[in-house]
């Protein structure tokens, strides 16, 4: 297109009906074609004039500047991950919402120097809006993460037949779950760690766990915990557990364990403990992500968290160039820090996925090179 003719589009800002004209529709409209958008934001920056700014009408327009969101408003760089965004969802929240592509999710489970690997793990399309993120950590035998796998995301389906609160339907699946493990294992004393994560129409992330595993959120290129362990380190755990009945030992290793056997104070299944307060009721979060800022979500399970901490697990996932990339060299890098427990990982990305991506990678020297296994 010529200099004229940009010029003036500038002053009219009437395009003709050509590729800049659909272009401008669609940038209300959304969704946008990236190199067009591309060749658009030239033109805005070369010839857009402050003195002809005029209100706008559109919910896209929040600052009413006259220059609608565009996908460089919520996080679109050289190195992203190219989706398609939820138009209903976008046009129900008042900004874009990028659809998270399963297959564009990674995942990665390693044996360890186990005998066998008593980790699983889940993702699914739940429902037309509603993705669904899990891990298990089995202890004592997989019996207890194999029913968590089989069974957990049935549960939360059903309930969300009556119940649109996610945190509610989770702490319901998650105690529905432990009473029909009671009856499957006939209360034999192994369990498993739970840690679920809901995605909600793009936006609404609801996580729910109990144990050690964990879930964490990458905003702005920092660690944000999403759930806390559960363990008789905990203040408000460790006096559940005594007022039950229980009792709080430690190990060769400086490790806490509900008497003298779990190394965690909630679970499901370890049915042997239940009088002894280890429940199965899990913490609930809920947040809203904002995909300018929210580059991935990680769950893991302790084979990795005991031996790399939060922000080391986000900056090693920022320097890789997809998730499933990610997931491999975290898993791999535990082992190689000297876990010996299996190690699980997914990586979800979102809207920033590698806007935080640079050279500059910190490591923790603290990390404690003894077995991370609750059964070492």
């Amino acid at each position: 297109m010529s200099a004229a003719c940009l010029a003036h589009l500038a002053r009219c800002g009437r395009p003709p009906m050509g590729r800049s004209g659909l272009l401008q529709m669609a940038l209300v409209a959304l969704p946008l074609q990236l190199d067009s958008q591309l060749h658009f934001n030239i033109f805005r920056r070369q010839f857009y004039c402050p003195s002809e700014l005029r209100p706008s009408n559109t919910r896209f327009d929040p600052d009413s500047s006259g220059r609608p969101t565009t996908w460089d408003s919520f996080g679109i760089w050289d190195n992203r991950i190219d989706e398609p965004i939820l138009l209903p969802p976008s046009i129900r929240y008042g900004k874009p919402i990028p659809k998270v592509s399963l297959s564009k999710v990674g995942c990665a489970s390693l044996i360890g120097q186990r005998r066998e690997n008593e980790d699983r793990f889940q993702v699914s399309q739940m429902t037309d809006s509603i993705l669904y993120f899990a891990v298990f950590d089995g202890h004592g035998g997989p019996e207890a993460a194999d029913f968590c796998d089989k069974y957990m995301e049935k549960y939360i389906k059903d309930l969300l037949a009556g119940e649109d609160n996610l945190e509610l339907v989770l702490t319901k699946a998650f105690l529905e779950v432990d009473k029909a493990l009671a009856k499957h294992l006939h209360f034999s004393p192994n369990g498993s760690t739970a840690t679920v994560a809901l995605l909600r129409d793009g936006i609404e992330l609801v996580v729910a766990s109990v144990g050690d595993s964990r879930a964490m959120l990458c905003r702005k290129g920092k660690a944000v915990k999403l759930t806390v362990d559960h363990t008789p380190e905990r203040k408000d755990e460790k006096e559940r557990i005594k007022k039950s009945g229980g009792f709080v030992t430690w190990n060769s290793l400086g490790q806490p364990h509900v008497n003298g056997r779990l190394a965690m104070t909630r679970s499901i299944g370890d049915f042997d403990l239940k009088n002894m307060g280890v429940i199965a009721e899990p913490e609930t979060r809920r947040i809203s992500l904002t995909h300018v800022h929210d580059a991935f979500l990680a769950l893991t399970t302790d084979g990795i968290n005991f031996i790399m901490n939060s922000q080391e697990i986000c900056d090693v996932i920022n320097q890789c160039h997809d998730p499933k990339e990610a997931a491999q060299r975290i898993s791999d890098q535990a082992l190689q820090y000297g876990s010996e427990d299996n190690s699980t990982i997914i990586v979800v990305p979102f809207g920033a996925w590698g806007k935080q991506k640079s050279s500059d990678t910190s490591f923790s020297f603290s990390r404690s090179f003894v077995s991370s296994g609750r059964w070492a």
